[in-house]
């Protein structure tokens, strides 16, 4: 995947960061839950009476923005410089560290973070660190 930095938009970048912000910390005060993609996809595999409504509703919610979004503009083309298999391994080692971390990126990184947690620092950190050796051995040490 690249960057268009000539079609990067910082304005537009920070607004959605906000509404994520927004939305999590309402989530949080509405409901009392953490807005953690992980977790709410977790509990729908794992059903329990009464918990169900909301989690299909969020999930619907992740599905049908885009749906929406198509209606006002045209969805942006991505390109993914990666074999069905490595995208395969990726997403199968992200879920795997999604367990062991007890939760993922917007679980820890967005929700967590706000609330000061300690463990969701490390674990940010730790995401963040993974990611940044892994383009860095990938890209420039194994030239993929």
């Amino acid at each position: 995947m690249s960057i268009d930095w000539n079609h990067f938009t910082p304005l537009a970048a920070s607004a959605g960061g906000v509404l994520i912000g927004i939305a999590a910390a309402m989530f949080a005060l509405l409901n009392g839950r953490i807005a953690g993609i992980s977790g709410v996809l977790g509990g729908l595999l794992r059903p329990t009476e009464g918990d169900m409504a909301w989690r299909i509703a969020f999930v619907l919610g992740l599905v049908g923005a885009p749906l929406v979004y198509v209606l006002f503009a045209v969805l942006p083309k991505p390109q993914i410089d990666a074999s069905y298999g490595a995208l395969i391994l990726a997403g199968l080692l992200v879920g795997i560290g999604t367990r062991y971390g007890s939760g993922c990126t917007s679980g820890h990184g967005v929700c967590g973070l706000s609330r000061l947690s300690p463990r969701s620092l490390v674990a940010t950190l730790a995401f963040m660190g993974a990611g940044f050796v892994t383009v860095f051995v990938t890209r420039h040490l194994l030239g993929i």
